[in-house]
């Protein structure tokens, strides 16, 4: 009977602390700026840039010590830079948002002292949501429906040149769209991009090839639901993330990450994340699910883990998106109360958020 009592209860002290939740080691940076951002994008050696409102953009060269702002892109003073990626300390490509032409594209290569306009939305009626680099000298745009179908720009040549994609299986719902709210609605698992997308179906797009018997190939689009909440404007997929695993059988699969919800109900945690483990075929809803609506998500390598923000703080999995629990801000680092709070986008291990707000977390207080 001791035996029992006492195995139940370290049973229970340990779903105790399974369930607690655990410090989220924020660490919040000076950026001298107001502007709300949403473009985040860690090159990698110290090299991060950011991106927001009314023109900004930023770039630190120390690993987030500094935050140097950028010249604003001529014609651009005014714009909501939803958008950034980069290659390295000088060259960088930002996305602007908006109707027709307020959607633009430009580029540095002298470390943003200046820019060029390389791309401006060619339908009048279009909306840039997304920007994605596969590959250093390809990049990707994902758009609201024009005529029925998302739109989808690429670029091969680093962002010097922009072609329309017409790849089939784009066809989108009546009255559907894309979040322009974290630029991680379009993400990549490997060389196969996939597009999360919310209104009447929050659905994931994804690339398949379609090969024939002479061992020609073409490129295509099928989409797949997800338990997320949709069936309103609000609502849909609004991140996504992707990593390549190997089952117990020895093959490759590829694990993918949804989260969303609802941003107009921030604090209501249903149908806010899903996963799934077939390159994003098929897909689950989690079984304990962020506690909030969620803006992106993320997956860290160094940790195994999976971290999402939203605006009423930040959750992690470390079981490929089954289960979520909350982090907190930890007193022993002086965290603000609300560290864990207020984020927009992710590019580990850098947030962004409004008010200028930029974060890096601290990955190495959450290893096993």
């Amino acid at each position: 009977m001791l035996r029992t009592a006492l195995a139940l209860t370290l049973f229970t002290i340990a779903l105790t602390l399974h369930t607690l939740p655990a410090p989220a080691q924020w660490q919040l940076h000076d950026t001298h700026t107001t502007a709300s951002l949403r473009g985040i994008d860690n090159v990698g050696k110290g090299v991060a840039w950011a991106s927001g409102t009314d023109g900004t953009i930023l770039r630190t060269e120390d690993a987030g010590i500094v935050w140097q702002l950028c010249a604003k892109p001529p014609g651009g003073e005014h714009l909501d830079f939803r958008a950034v990626q980069a290659v390295d300390n000088k060259t960088a490509v930002i996305m602007s948002i908006g109707k027709g032409e307020q959607s633009r594209l430009y580029k540095t290569t002298d470390g943003c002292q200046t820019w060029k306009l390389v791309f401006t939305n060619p339908d009048k009626e279009g909306f840039f949501d997304a920007l994605r680099r596969v590959g250093s000298t390809q990049l990707f745009v994902a758009g609201d429906p024009v005529d029925n179908k998302f739109a989808m720009f690429t670029s091969r040549d680093g962002g010097d040149t922009w072609f329309i994609e017409d790849d089939p299986g784009l066809d989108a719902p009546a009255t559907a769209g894309i979040f322009a709210a974290s630029n991680s609605s379009l993400t990549n698992l490997g060389p196969y991009l996939l597009l999360g997308t919310g209104g009447p179906q929050a659905a994931v797009y994804r690339v398949v090839p379609n090969c024939d018997k002479s061992g020609a190939c073409s490129i295509g689009w099928k989409s797949a639901d997800t338990s997320i909440t949709q069936g309103q404007p609000d609502a849909g997929v609004f991140s996504l993330s992707a990593r390549f695993s190997t089952n117990a059988a020895g093959r490759m699969t590829g694990i993918v990450v949804a989260v969303g919800g609802a941003y107009k109900a921030p604090d209501t945690s249903a149908n806010t994340a899903a996963y799934s483990l077939d390159g994003g075929a098929t897909w689950s809803p989690a079984t304990t699910i962020p506690h909030g609506f969620r803006s992106a998500v993320a997956y860290d390598a160094t940790i195994n883990t999976w971290i999402t923000v939203g605006p009423n703080g930040t959750d992690i999995s470390t079981d490929d998106g089954r289960n979520w629990h909350a982090l907190k801000p930890d007193p022993k680092f002086n965290d603000t109360p609300d560290a864990d709070q207020h984020w927009n986008a992710l590019s580990l291990p850098y947030a962004v958020g409004p008010h200028g707000r930029i974060g890096t977390l601290r990955t190495s207080t959450l290893k096993p």
